[in-house]
């Protein structure tokens, strides 16, 4: 499945109507951004499962603002509505992957129930 466009317009509902979201945050200009395009694009083919995203952060300033982007590429991964990663830097496709599935297999019944008790302290 290819990679979605995101924008002001459909970013709350991206992240809240899927579990899995893996967002790539880029600019047209910049060159890690442009080789790490074709790996993305392979594991969202490979992914079914996943939601990738993607955001120019010269067109889309107040999202890349909002989520305090100051390097790109930068990887930013959803689960359920919570940041599990966000990194700046390019990753080599074995690295993407294992992130990939490692982030699949966190359980996160557990998650919410450690941020309620962080949020009720």
């Amino acid at each position: 499945m290819p990679a979605i466009d995101l924008t002001s317009a459909n970013l709350e509902s991206t992240i809240n109507d899927n579990d899995f979201v893996l967002i790539d945050f880029w600019a047209p200009w910049c060159g890690p951004c442009q080789s790490f395009k074709p790996i993305f694009e392979a594991a969202a083919d490979k992914h079914p499962e996943v939601v990738f995203a993607k955001v120019n952060t010269e067109v889309e300033q107040e999202i890349a603002a909002h989520f305090q982007i100051r390097s790109i590429p930068t990887l930013m991964l959803f689960r359920e509505q919570v940041i599990l990663f966000s990194e700046a830097g390019a990753m080599q496709a074995s690295d993407l992957e294992r992130l990939i599935v490692e982030a699949g297999e966190i359980e996160m019944a557990e998650v919410h129930k450690v941020m309620a008790e962080e949020a009720a302290k």
